[in-house]
């Protein structure tokens, strides 16, 4: 049996396709062009499963090669992963984001409805709730969606258009939104050279920026607001670490294939966390003191998005292991430590 994972180089893609071939017996087809994922990723899971998983690189825009690949191999389903992901850079450039994120994910439903492929995963993001009323903080599903920036709208877009293709074809899907996704493989964060982790071409999520300065790859950093309604004037996160990430891709997949039933399920922790709290750990764990400067506010950032998760814990099997922020950021540190 196959499975197909887009963007399956990436950070996130890489570990749930480790999950995968480790729990599973699907053979893996990962398409990637490499914008932002790493061959190294792929090379990583090549050397441990062999032929149980190949690599394709091309990009969603080029649909005369994905019409190709949907006729040459059965998938059983997609688990789709690519995307443009940096909010800041979808409020200067939006319609990249519009044209990739969902431009290109529609294209991709069209071929698996074509193909008769009707199981679906989609990497979505806490983005699309925007800047949801204090009063309604932890966050649910069915929280109204109002996102403030072109990458969470784009999300929620693509969120709509699966919707609909549910309910009118033979097609069903579950929407996964990520909270703040952070750390490595517990298995090999002290093994840069043969792991996973998050490597970055050019890193803006807090905790790898901090894990850069604290492993002097950085002179310092920034805070984008210390004058928000919270504890200590900086944003609140839900942060959760990358391996259960991982495991609620494979839940989720395990229910969809169960159930036969399209879902939206939130994936984090339900704790929230501030920037000075995240950077104040770090140190802690790495003793080391780094610069880090006050800025103004960063468009498109609400102040507080923590998750509440209580459907995906009720409707799947999915326990967290690794609910801890110490965890999450010392398996981020390590990993960074031997990162070249």
């Amino acid at each position: 049996m196959n499975l197909l994972f887009t963007g399956g180089s990436g950070y996130i893609g890489s570990h749930t396709a480790l999950e995968f071939l480790k729990n599973t017996d699907y053979t893996l087809t990962i398409i990637d062009n490499l914008s932002t994922g790493f061959f190294e990723n792929f090379q990583y899971l090549k050397n441990k499963f062999g032929d149980r998983i190949n690599f394709i690189q091309s990009d969603l825009s080029d649909t005369a090669t994905l019409e190709n690949i949907f006729k040459e191999t059965r998938f059983e389903g997609v688990l789709h992963f690519s995307a443009s992901l940096i909010v800041s850079e979808s409020v200067t450039n939006p319609l990249l984001y519009y044209t990739n994120n969902t431009l290109n994910t529609t294209s991709l439903i069209r071929l698996c409805i074509r193909h008769q492929i009707k199981n679906f995963i989609f990497s979505s993001s806490a983005a699309v709730y925007g800047e949801p009323d204090f009063k309604l903080i932890p966050v649910q599903e069915n929280t109204p969606l109002n996102p403030i920036n072109p990458y969470g709208v784009s999300k929620m877009m693509s969120e709509k258009i699966l919707k609909d293709c549910s309910e009118a074809y033979d097609f069903n899907y579950i929407a996964l939104r990520y909270f703040n996704v952070a750390g490595a493989n517990i298995e090999n964060c002290y093994d840069s050279k043969a792991g996973l982790g998050q490597r970055s071409k050019n890193a803006t999520h807090l905790i790898k920026v901090a894990c850069e300065c604290a492993s002097n790859k950085r002179e310092k950093m920034f805070i984008f607001g210390d004058d928000y309604p919270t504890k200590d004037g900086t944003c609140i996160r839900d942060y959760i670490h990358i391996n259960d990430l991982a495991i609620a891709h494979l839940e989720a997949w395990n229910y969809l294939i169960e159930s036969q039933k399209s879902e939206v399920f939130n994936v984090g922790y339900a704790q929230g966390y501030s920037v000075k709290e995240v950077i104040n750990t770090l140190k802690e764990i790495s003793k080391t003191d780094f610069e880090v400067q006050i800025l103004s506010r960063r468009a498109g950032d609400p102040a507080i998005l923590v998750a509440n998760n209580q459907k995906i814990l009720s409707m799947t099997k999915w326990k967290p292991k690794y609910n801890d922020l110490k965890t999450i950021i010392q398996s981020a540190y390590e990993w960074e430590k031997y990162l070249l």
